[in-house]
Parts: C-alpha cells; structure tokens; sequence
C-alpha cells in the first residue's frame, strides 16, 4: 500500500513543460539530470510516486517525494546537483596567496635552515606561521596552478623563465611558448 503524498507537485507552466520535455529528449543531458526529468513528468502526468521511482533510475518513492517538494520550491532549478555536495575547501585563497609569497621570497639560510625551496622545506616554514595542516601536496598543486614546475636543480622555479650568461652578464630569458607548453 502506497504512502500518501505529503507535498503534491504544483501546476506546471507551458515552459517548464517544454523544458523538461527537451531535457527528456536531449541525448547530451547528464543522466542524473534526464531521470529527475523523466520523474517530474510522470508525477506531472498522475502516476504515484512508488510507482515512478524505478521507472526513472530513482531508489525510492522517498527520493521522488523530495525531488517533488524540490521542485515545487526552485523550479527547474531542482533538476541540477544542489550546492555542497563534495569536499569543503581546506584552504582558503588568501592561505593559498601566503604560501605562493613565501615560495617568491628567498629562503634565510639561519631561519629557514635551506638556501633553496624545496617542498619539505616550504612545508615545514608554513606550518611555523599557522598553517598546521598544509601538505607537500597542497603546496605542489599550488605551485603548479601558479605556473611554477621542479627543476634540474631541484628548486622550484617559473616556467618559461631561464637566466643565462651573455657577455654583458646574466640575463633572463622568457620562453614565448611557455603557456602553451604549460597546457
């Protein structure tokens, strides 16, 4: 025997119809968006919600009943993955902007006890000033999204960027093509 429904789905508009009928249809929807569509429509068209459930690829009459009342409440809206699903953040930007000045600044051979970064090193120096948690990998996806790679030397340095020796001295050379190599 079938649960009564506690939140009945609302009248829909002539767009909305038109609209989850495309999104029924379109073979490049996403298949979680497509089966809470087909679930809207069939509730739409009288069936029960148990009844619906396995029909559109959903567990249970539960899960169409908050489909439902999710719908009644943003709309077409309801059909995306809601927000603050997956993994918070662990640092925020302006960390992520601490840690990136701390790798441009030059290393206290006293202080830092190291004449060149390394990941450790940097680990070790952010930890000191308050960032506890900070992995050698958070620091490595960093330094990557920045546009910094490892080098020969085992420091870590800008890509596209060499220093060479000329007559007149050192010069740094800019490679034109590092973005795209970067890519």
């Amino acid at each position: 025997m079938a649960f009564p429904q506690k939140e009945p789905l609302r009248a829909l508009s002539e767009p909305e119809k038109r609209e989850l009928q495309r999104v029924v249809k379109a073979t490049s929807e996403r298949l979680d968006v497509l089966r809470r569509a087909k679930a809207v429509l069939a509730v739409a068209g009288g069936q029960a919600f148990t009844k619906e459930a396995p029909e559109a690829g959903l567990k249970s009459g539960d899960g169409v009943g908050k489909l439902v009342k999710r719908f009644n409440q943003h709309g077409l809206a309801a059909l995306q993955v809601a927000a603050g699903r997956g993994r918070k953040e662990t640092y925020t930007s302006a960390q992520r902007v601490r840690s990136m000045a701390e790798v441009q600044r030059a290393p206290d051979r006293k202080a830092d006890q190291t004449a060149t970064w390394s990941l450790k090193t940097l680990e070790r120096t952010l930890r000191k000033q308050g960032l506890s948690k900070l992995s050698a990998s958070t620091i490595r996806e960093v330094l990557h999204e920045a546009g910094y790679a490892f080098g020969k030397t085992r420091t870590w340095c800008p890509t596209g960027t060499a220093k060479r020796k000329r007559k007149a001295g050192v010069v740094t050379v800019q490679d034109p093509r590092a973005q795209e190599k970067k890519d």
